[in-house]
């Protein structure tokens, strides 16, 4: 474990870069396998040194404790013992495995961390890429259900070996808003923290009485179709449209839905969602982006505060209240 945090933070401190424009500080770095950008307002170069040191250490941690692709880490280790044994856990991740809980039972299945295996079996990495067998599929679908996770205090147990956890739908995001609490640990005020477009904001910019966030158009990746206007509040976007594959004229996303096996096909391209934090609107963007339009939008309407877009290839759907933070 200790080897793993040190590769990590040597890899993340070596993609960074920080500097300044106007009043405003700048760091970037790579890390949990995107370009994450902070913009914050430091009342002292010393408190800006400090908070990014702070900053790099903790992303750097945080990947070498979650990320599934080290086999050191809290999750690989989780899952190798799946089907043979526990695995012990300290608080902030039970804390995690609660949401995750909490958002598997409010969609009915739609979110589920242990779609990994299906993830695994799709490969959009294949070049050419192909379509798993049905007989494949059901095999697979044995493998995934956070119904069948087992957990007591301390401690997780994935019951069937091949079982695999993954925290890539809801760790990037909590990253986010914890990376927020710590800038505001330091006494930053006003800043802008972008992880892989899962945005959070807190504070305002200078001379500006909200951030403005651009929204990416999904049929010309790159364009914004529009922008929002938010303060103190998260700002996340599921789409299909980057990651993709077309086999006889039938495109395949790569978002998963763990109830069928299968990539969502209900003609949505992007879910945006403004919420309270990056962890929630993150949640509800992916799970709204599998439950379709129609029942993804009154599931974001469901919780209090978030307010959600979903596009599709004919029309746009939006909760009530998301137009007064769009900018004309």
């Amino acid at each position: 474990m200790v080897l793993a945090v040190n590769q990590t933070g040597d890899r993340v401190r070596r993609s960074a870069q920080d500097g300044a424009a106007a009043r405003d500080q700048r760091l970037s770095f790579r890390a949990m396998g995107t370009l994450c950008q902070i913009v914050f307002n430091s009342p002292a170069c010393a408190t800006a040194d400090t908070f990014t040191r702070a900053v790099l250490r903790w992303v750097s941690d945080f990947e070498a404790k979650y990320s599934r692709f080290l086999p050191n880490s809290l999750v690989g280790r989780v899952n190798e013992r799946a089907g043979t044994g526990w695995t012990e856990i300290d608080a902030e991740t039970q804390q995690l495995l609660a949401l995750c809980q909490e958002v598997f039972t409010l969609s009915r299945g739609a979110f589920d961390p242990t779609v990994l295996p299906l993830i695994e079996l799709w490969n959009w990495k294949a070049d050419p890429p192909g379509i798993p067998s049905p007989a494949a599929i059901r095999g697979t679908l044995d493998l995934v259900g956070w119904h069948k996770v087992q957990r007591r205090p301390g401690a997780i147990f994935l019951p069937q070996p091949g079982m695999r956890l993954d925290l890539g739908g809801i760790g990037k995001e909590y990253a986010v808003d914890r990376v927020v609490q710590l800038a505001q640990a330091h006494e930053i005020q006003d800043g802008l923290v972008d992880f892989g477009q899962d945005i959070r904001v807190f504070g305002a910019p200078p001379d500006k009485p909200a951030w403005h966030i651009g929204l990416e158009d999904p049929t010309h990746p790159g364009r914004c179709w529009t922008g929002v206007a938010v303060k103190d509040l998260a700002v996340a976007t599921s789409g299909d449209y980057l990651r993709k594959f077309e086999i006889n004229g039938k495109r395949y996303g790569h978002i998963l839905d763990p109830r069928t096996g299968y990539p969502v096909d209900n003609g949505c391209r992007a879910v945006s969602v403004i919420a309270p934090s990056c962890t929630i609107a993150g949640v509800l963007a992916t799970t709204g982006f599998i439950l379709g339009p129609c029942e993804g939008l009154r599931f974001i309407e469901c919780y209090l505060g978030a307010e959600g877009c979903i596009l599709t290839d004919t029309k746009r759907y939006e909760t009530r209240r998301f137009n007064q933070y769009v900018t004309h």
